[in-house]
């Protein structure tokens, strides 16, 4: 008998990515936008039987009504499950007093990094926000931040300043820019990388490791010289493990 599978659904604020596992291998993956459903044709069209659909979204109630409608009538016979952050998974301690209110993208980024390291650490998600956790040795979280993404920072300084125009599109870099484009792109660059190197600052002794996931990690992690480790599923990992642990309780 095949193995079974599962599809999983990570949906952030503007877009979302999915992967489909057989067993323990991915088998398919892709993208599609909130404001753009015809992009979720690639997911609906695929020839797929999946007996759950694990999904962890940060997404608006309309927008997760209408997705797992679509779901529920490609794929009947399916599981559907919501993930949510919780007070405790495993060791993994939430500092929140409403432990609901943490997004469950950064509760589960944090537990799939959890699961393989034991040391303090820090998770970068880079994705629509940049957030920042941190988490001890012990697995209780000390507490993170959040902050506007790239294209977010870029977005509020064309809305709100008159002047700030430009065509061109440079890379993201650390030098000082030489045009408004390079000035604005430059400036969102130092901005991100500035927040990490603080934030790695404030966590002091004993330094914790570092983990970046999101859409936007590999530039943050090239702008920051390459350190830490990159882990771009670590919310479909962190989604695994909670799915687990729910099904041996």
């Amino acid at each position: 008998m095949s193995a079974l599978q599962c599809l999983q659904l990570d949906m952030g604020n503007s877009s979302a990515k999915w992967r489909l596992l057989q067993g323990a291998q991915v088998i398919a993956r892709g993208q599609f936008r909130h404001d753009a459903p015809q992009t979720l044709d690639a997911l609906l069209e695929q020839p797929a039987h999946p007996a759950q659909i694990w999904i962890a979204s940060v997404s608006s109630e309309a927008t997760e009504d209408a997705v797992r409608r679509l779901l529920e009538q490609r794929w009947p016979s399916a599981a559907i499950w919501f993930a949510r952050s919780e007070a405790r998974s495993g060791d993994l301690q939430n500092s929140y007093a409403q432990p609901l209110r943490m997004g469950v993208d950064r509760w589960l980024a944090m537990l799939g990094t959890r699961q393989q390291c034991a040391e303090r650490f820090v998770v970068v998600d880079a994705g629509s926000a940049l957030t920042i956790d941190l988490v001890a040795a012990d697995g209780r979280h000390e507490g993170g931040y959040i902050i506007p993404g790239a294209a977010l920072m870029e977005r509020a300084l064309l809305l709100d300043t008159d002047r700030v125009r430009f065509a061109e599109q440079p890379v993201y870099a650390l030098p000082p820019g030489q045009s408004t484009a390079e000035a604005v792109r430059h400036g969102i660059a130092l901005a991100q990388a500035g927040a990490v190197l603080l934030a790695l600052r404030e966590a002091a002794d004993p330094a914790p490791e570092l983990f970046f996931c999101g859409g936007a990690a590999p530039t943050l992690q090239a702008l920051l010289g390459g350190v830490g480790t990159l882990r771009p599923d670590l919310v479909f990992e962190g989604l695994e493990v909670l799915a687990s642990m729910r099904r041996a309780e």
